[in-house]
């Protein structure tokens, strides 16, 4: 924008300023950023010729859990856990960078003081007389840069947004917290769960054993059968000390998520649980709900305006800049003469400054900016597909899963039938042993899958929540620092 100033309008420096503020504040460069509208399906893949779902109800949904016990370790996660500690330093940080932005708005002004002893030697008939004096010293300096094309608003636009940003990356953390909290904790519910099947299975098949040595001994029983059924007791009792190690870490991750020691959970835990079983219907919405529900989502379109920003930032740089300086100074030989008796100077004037030659470097800063937007678009792009993907995912699997546990359940019931109706026959002589073992086998793996499955109920409806965008929703106090700093204020330094 060419900006002409004629001597003869009459006008003096002061008004030439008062103008070009006036008229040129709302001047900026660049582009103005503008939210994508992604094309979005009308519905989940899964549920198509279906009537359309109702919106998700993601506030608290863990809750629909029943479990108080996750409950607990939720809330207490969301308050002391690192990751969420360091979100919230993140989001003082963009906050106080946006404060320094929107200071390169406004005037700068600063005061100045000085004292100066002057000591004057004179020669006269071969002796040499001094004079002191000192000068006092006292002066009032101010600058404002008008921002002709929006580069300081420019930016505070983005650091603005750089807020925005960080409060989602908040609740993304907390988000992804709340997930990994609730699996961890139906992972240590299901270990535990199949390491009392093992021992009960196993304490079991140690009887039928214990019976089968007794029958070898009065010539009921082959060699062969005692020793299978000794082998199928160990080979079940070798899988405790495997879950006893699978709950252990689970357990040891979740006092870390909590921002504890590893063994912190132990005592509250050991005494036992039921695996968390959600509610049959989940609503899921439409695709579209995602781009306001995600954090992730949100947190790629909030630094897609962050850096689209900065390429008007960039491209101010690029054109001529205006600032008001003045300044007011006083001198007197006393201080108390400053404001009275002393020499008063002031000079105010607006400062002209034209990019003329930068070998090119300021053309190539919008061109990396530019690139770094593009960076960010598509990575918003890809954030919107990805979210679909986990959706897609997770309906899928929860869908699937409760059918296959449905399935398993109703073999798990067959195969105890048929274990009890082989003990049976066995004492009747009807079938084999090798048949009472094969029965035993077939059961504990049957439920032992039904466990593993319910588990994978609990966690795929996990996972759908998360996809969805499910996190928390109460209040977050980001502003108490983690560090208290003590003895700010001037003072000698102390040794090391």
């Amino acid at each position: 924008m060419p900006i002409c100033l004629r001597s003869n309008t009459g006008l003096s420096n002061i008004a030439i300023a008062a103008v070009l503020a006036g008229t040129l504040t709302g001047c900026v460069v660049g582009p103005d950023y503008k939210t994508p509208d992604p094309a979005m399906p009308t519905h989940w893949g899964s549920k198509a010729g279906s009537k359309p779902s109702q919106a998700p109800q993601l506030s608290q949904w863990w809750k629909q859990l029943k479990d108080p016990t996750l409950d607990a370790l939720i809330e207490e996660a969301i308050a002391s856990n690192l990751d969420v500690a360091t979100a919230k330093a993140k989001i003082r940080e963009a906050r106080a960078t946006y404060r320094e932005q929107k200071g390169a708005l406004l005037p700068t002004a600063s005061g100045t003081a000085s004292a100066a002893r002057t000591r004057t030697s004179a020669a006269e008939g071969g002796t040499t007389d001094a004079t002191f004096s000192t000068l006092y010293d006292g002066g009032f300096d101010a600058s404002w840069e008008l921002d002709l094309f929006g580069g300081n608003k420019r930016a505070a636009e983005a650091a603005k947004y750089g807020v925005d940003a960080a409060d989602e990356q908040l609740r993304d953390t907390m988000l992804t917290l709340i997930g990994d909290v609730a699996s961890y904790y139906v992972q240590a519910r299901e270990y535990q769960a199949l390491r009392d099947l093992a021992r009960r299975t196993a304490a079991s098949q140690r009887q039928s054993a214990a019976l089968t040595h007794e029958e070898y001994k009065a010539g009921s029983a082959t060699g062969v059968d005692t020793a299978k059924a000794d082998a199928l007791a160990n080979s079940t009792e070798a899988d405790i000390p495997t879950y006893e190690i699978s709950y252990s870490e689970a357990v040891h991750r979740l006092g870390v998520l909590l921002g504890k020691p590893p063994t912190t959970l132990e005592d509250k835990l050991k005494g036992g649980g039921p695996i968390p079983s959600p509610k049959m219907n989940v609503a899921v919405g439409i695709p579209a709900d995602i781009l306001i529900s995600r954090p992730d989502v949100r947190l790629a379109e909030r630094q897609l305006a962050q850096y689209t920003a900065k390429i008007s930032q960039a491209e101010a740089n690029r054109y001529p800049s205006i600032s008001l300086t003045g300044d007011i100074s006083s001198s007197a030989a006393s201080i108390g003469d400053l404001a009275k008796k002393s020499s008063i100077g002031w000079t105010f004037g607006p400062t002209l400054t034209v990019p003329i030659f930068q070998g090119g470097q300021l053309k190539a800063a919008v061109d990396v900016a530019k690139a770094e937007r593009d960076q960010y678009f598509i990575a918003y792009q890809s954030a919107v597909l990805s979210a679909m993907e986990d959706v897609e995912n997770a309906i899928v699997s929860l869908t699937q899963e409760r059918l296959r546990y449905g399935k398993l359940v109703s073999s798990s019931s067959s195969y105890r039938r048929a274990s009890d109706l082989s003990h049976t026959m066995n004492k009747a002589g009807v079938v084999d042993f090798l048949d009472v073992l094969d029965a035993e086998r077939s059961l504990y793996s049957a439920e032992e899958n039904a466990i593993q499955s319910r588990a994978s109920i609990a966690t795929d409806y996990i996972a759908l929540n998360k996809a969805l965008g499910g996190g928390w929703d109460g209040q977050v106090d980001v502003s108490k620092p983690v560090v208290i700093d003590t003895d700010t204020a001037p003072h000698l330094a102390k040794a090391k």
